[in-house]
């Protein structure tokens, strides 16, 4: 009896051990140099509305469910402040979408437009601004810690 009351504390702390190993081995996505980038913005201004909540739980996953394996992830940013705090915010949102090839991402926004434009009419009366970059280069800040 006293060996099994000496093999549980050590088993549960083994697993907790575990169990903390493994939630670190989680790895965040990270764009690649060369991937292509896709920002949307969407200007702040005059009478204009955007819902968040749809934004983030309809519209960016079903646009990303389009883009298929070419998408490696996406982001979405709301806007906080301008430049200074007494600014306004310029964006009230932007949103990323990180993908492997230009030329599918275009082919598979093309085939699915008026789905998109549509779904658009539902969280914002923006219309939004669309840049589409490639990664040159990224880094950690080497000050921070890991």
């Amino acid at each position: 009896m006293m060996r099994t009351t000496k093999f549980f504390p050590l088993l549960f702390a083994c697993m907790g051990l575990i169990s903390c190993k493994s939630s670190q081995l989680k790895q965040t996505p990270l764009p690649e140099i060369g991937m292509v980038k896709v920002a949307i913005l969407y200007p702040n201004g005059e009478d204009k509305t955007f819902d968040m909540a749809y934004y983030e739980k309809t519209h960016m996953p079903m646009v990303a469910g389009l883009l298929g394996k070419n998408l490696k992830f996406y982001e979405i940013d709301k806007g906080i402040a301008g430049r200074t705090p007494n600014d306004k915010v310029p964006f009230v949102a932007i949103g990323y979408f990180y993908c492997y090839d230009v030329v599918e991402y275009n082919k598979a926004i093309a085939q699915n437009r008026d789905a998109i434009v549509n779904d658009i009419k539902k969280y914002t009366n923006i219309q939004p601004v669309i840049q589409i970059s490639e990664i040159q280069q990224w880094r950690y800040n080497k000050a921070t810690k890991e």
